[in-house]
């Protein structure tokens, strides 16, 4: 029992005074990420998609054989410019809070006679899924750059935080885990890719403000939407429908909080 309390006292004693050269190791490997994402960043492979999704928001489409040009994202029939920015908002004519993807939905439903399930039920980066991929890679690049600035006044985006914010700190699943289990502290890291601290602006603006983003581990352009179903996923819980009430309650919830930071958007992630 000595000898082993022995082993015990040395190995501890190894692993403290290596501690410091595994923090520097990893702040330098981290630091090399970050030149990587950088370097990417100039050539983000978001722009191609994004030049797609500019040609579908022109091209004649659906039973209507009409473009989405005047599709109105809340700042007026055709403004593109600043309008992702802005979003989640409620729109009058919907009676509902939206996303930038229901939205999008709302006016291909309207302005080209196609049907929204052809959207929900689609598999990820799939069909009429993929081409939506490609209509957010181009709205939001037109808000790169902008302040984050959600308009909080209306009642309903006031119900939709509060429910966005229950759902963010609801645990669920086998793990037991919530949003707030990997998002809910500082300093937070998952191989080496950091996770911010979602309650706070500064760390709402960092996660909020650059998605929708390119996914380089995978090559794929990844919408809001699509991010927050792979967080219920990796969750090990019930994946939510594809623009359903509590995808739109958390984006209202992030993009509240995250107001007056910066559009980074499409970012470049691991």
């Amino acid at each position: 029992m000595v000898i082993r309390q022995k082993y015990l006292v040395a190995a501890l004693a190894v692993g403290l005074a290596g501690a410091p050269l595994l923090a520097a190791a990893s702040d330098d490997l981290l630091e090399g990420i970050n030149a990587y994402r950088e370097a990417l960043a100039d050539g983000n492979p978001s722009e191609l998609v994004a030049a797609e999704g500019e040609e579908l928001w022109k091209t004649p489409r659906g039973p209507k054989n009409a473009s989405l040009e005047k599709c109105d994202l809340g700042l007026g029939p055709g403004v593109v410019k600043g309008a992702s920015a802005q979003l989640p908002r409620f729109f009058k004519d919907t009676g509902k809070v939206q996303d930038l993807e229901t939205r999008l939905m709302t006016c291909m439903e309207t302005l080209q006679g196609l049907d929204p399930k052809a959207v929900v039920n689609a598999g990820w980066l799939k069909g009429e899924k993929e081409k939506m991929a490609a209509l957010v890679a181009y709205v939001v690049t037109e808000s790169n750059g902008q302040k984050i600035k959600v308009d909080m006044r209306h009642p309903e985006m006031k119900k939709m935080y509060d429910l966005g914010k229950l759902a963010f700190y609801h645990r669920a699943g086998p793990m037991d885990f919530s949003c707030a289990t990997c998002h809910g502290d500082q300093g937070k890291r998952i191989r080496m890719q950091e996770l911010p601290d979602l309650r706070t602006q500064e760390g709402a603006a960092a996660g909020w403000g650059s998605w929708p983003a390119y996914r380089v581990s995978n090559g794929q352009f990844w919408t809001m939407q699509h991010r927050l179903n792979d967080c219920y996923r990796q969750q090990r819980t019930a994946e939510p429908i594809y623009g359903s009430d509590v995808t739109i309650a958390l984006s209202v919830y992030l993009a509240a909080t995250a107001n007056g930071g910066k559009v980074m958007t499409p970012g470049i992630k691991r």
